[in-house]
Order: structure tokens, then C-alpha cells, then sequence
């Protein structure tokens, strides 16, 4: 990180600040948005509808067996794409968003116990822990939510940011201190 600061959240009288500088990934956008579907209103429905279309698929599927006939390909192989789609909207969500991202260039946060600022080649803002009130951990990032039932804000801190395991711990740490861990 090279001791380079970024923004205007001030660390607390402790001291306590981790530094993170990254190129956001496709697989840092998907992880972030499979660990929202567990926290969102919206959520349950994202990641139920592919099964529950898989299963009326069948059972529709079966009716056209039982009596004998073949399902019309037309609506077989509509609701195989939809089943498909549903399954993959993650991951071609993460593709897009990581697509976008790569014109911001490199993104350097700042995580204190005031909040964090964000800044990249475009942009820069800072954030306090009231706009993101919760948060989750999943074993490639840190997923910062907003506080409204579907998460639609959210904020990733990608752990392959962070210089070493101990800056790991304490971003932990700070975020436990500050926010509710979902």
C-alpha cells in the first residue's frame, strides 16, 4: 500500500485503519451478489425461481408424458433458457458490473471506525457506517450492505486487497465494532 492515505475518514484515537488496494474481478461481483441474495427480501425469490421453475418444468413435462405426447420444443426449450438464466444472472451480473468497474482503474479504501472512503481514477467518496449498517463475510470478501429489507446498496472489499492475513482480522475487527455482521 505503500502508507499512501485516501479520503477524509479520520482513524479513531486508537489509530485502527486498514488499507485495501485492488482491480475489482468478475468473481468478487458474483461472490458479493450470491452472498446478498441471503440477506435481501428479494433474495429468496433470486435464489429459489430456478428450482421452482426446474420443478414445474418437470411436472409440466409429465403431464404431456402421461397422456402420451411430446412437449412442444418451442416451450421446452424456453423454459430450459429461463431455468438457465435464472441459475447464471449472478454470474453474468458479475461479469457486467466487473466490466464497468475496469474503467475506474485501481480502487483504494480506507477503513476506519468514522467509516470508509472509496477513491479509484474517477471517483472518490466517503461513507459512515450509517449508509451500510450490516455486513457479510464470505472466504473471498466483505459484502457492506444498506439498511433497506433488499440490500440494494451494497459496498465489496475484496480480501486479495488487503496486504496480509493480520489486516484481514483487523478489518474484521473494525467492522464488528461499528456494524451488525448478517
Amino acid at each position: 500500500m505503500g502508507g499512501e492515505s485516501v479520503g477524509d475518514v479520520m482513524p479513531d484515537a486508537a489509530g485502527d485503519t486498514v488499507e485495501l488496494m485492488y482491480r475489482p474481478v468478475a468473481a468478487d461481483f458474483t461472490a458479493a451478489l450470491r452472498a446478498r441474495h441471503k440477506v435481501g427480501r428479494l433474495g429468496w425469490l433470486q435464489r429459489w425461481a430456478p428450482y421452482v421453475v426446474g420443478v414445474g418444468f418437470v411436472a409440466w413435462a409429465a403431464l404431456f408424458v402421461a397422456r402420451g405426447e411430446s412437449p412442444p420444443v418451442g416451450w421446452t426449450v424456453g423454459l430450459l433458457l429461463a431455468v438457465a438464466v435464472l441459475l447464471l444472472s449472478p454470474w453474468l451480473t458479475g461479469r457486467q458490473l466487473q466490466r464497468l468497474s475496469d474503467a475506474q482503474g485501481v480502487f483504494r479504501v480506507t477503513v476506519t471506525e468514522g467509516g470508509l472512503t472509496l477513491a479509484n481514477d474517477t471517483s472518490s467518496s466517503s461513507l459512515t457506517w450509517a449508509a451500510l449498517p450490516r455486513y457479510l463475510e464470505t472466504p473471498r470478501l466483505f459484502v457492506l450492505l444498506s439498511a433497506d429489507p433488499n440490500a440494494t446498496g451494497f459496498t465489496v472489499l475484496p480480501k486479495h486487497g488487503l496486504p496480509d492475513r493480520a489486516s484481514v482480522d483487523r478489518l474484521r475487527g473494525i467492522l464488528d465494532r461499528n456494524i451488525t455482521r448478517c
